[in-house]
């Protein structure tokens, strides 16, 4: 056994394409008993149309556990670079169908 699984540490491997990442401008998000589902979306300005460019689902616990990660980054990120602030953005109409479920 390696010296990295001995530490619990974990080999991640990332390939070229998921390190380009997608841009996203909008989260969708939805959830049922069992999970959570977040809908990645990029909308351009005078595009009648959106799609979901990245579909993550989470159970309830992970969904938590990430959102006190991404908390804590933020806070991070705030103590370095100062506050984040919030702009007023126009309201979008948003018909995506049923929510609630997943």
């Amino acid at each position: 056994m390696s010296d990295n699984q001995q530490q619990g540490q974990i080999n991640i491997e990332l390939d070229e394409n998921t390190a380009d990442g997608i841009y996203s401008n909008l989260a969708i998000i939805n959830h049922s008993v069992s999970e959570f589902v977040i809908d990645f979306v990029k909308i351009m300005p005078g595009v009648p149309k959106a799609k979901v460019k990245s579909r993550i689902i989470l159970t309830p616990q992970h969904a938590k556990r990430f959102l006190n990660a991404f908390a804590e980054n933020i806070h991070r990120y705030e103590n370095a670079h100062g506050e984040i602030k919030e702009v007023e953005q126009p309201s979008i109409p948003l018909n995506f169908g049923p929510t609630g479920q997943a």
